[in-house]
């Protein structure tokens, strides 16, 4: 059965997708720690991060490299935090956070914005993908 992830990428659930390529898909989290919270997939679904094969993990990271530095330039924070916990969605995900401090990386804080915001925000970190 795919993954709330895998139905995202085929357009079966809607998302605020930042980008994409043929490989791997960035979107925001509606869930978010912060403004911005962004999550970053292989398209193929793939349950834990050591069950990739090295091209397909080397390839990950080198994508949300790249949304991580738009989501800096496009969202006030002092960095950008990446993790990859994947309990909640058997699908690798990493985790790209706008922190301002500690408490935006602990999963214990969100933020609640309305769908105006969201894609506002995703206008604004695509507009500054390179």
């Amino acid at each position: 059965m795919p993954t709330i992830f895998t139905k995202i990428v085929n357009g079966e659930i809607p998302c605020y997708k930042i980008a994409e390529d043929d490989d791997f898909f960035a979107f925001l989290d509606i869930n978010p720690n912060a403004k911005g919270h962004t999550l970053c997939i292989p398209k193929k679904e793939v349950d834990k991060i050591t069950e990739m094969n090295n091209e397909t993990y080397l390839g990950l990271m080198a994508f949300s490299h790249k949304i991580a530095k738009a989501l800096e330039k496009a969202v006030d924070c002092k960095r950008v935090g990446m993790t990859v916990i994947g309990l909640e969605v058997p699908h690798v995900h990493v985790h790209l956070i706008p922190l301002g401090d500690m408490k935006d990386a602990t999963f214990q804080n969100k933020v609640s914005l309305q769908k105006e915001e969201f894609e506002e925000i995703a206008a604004a970190i695509r507009a500054t993908i390179e």
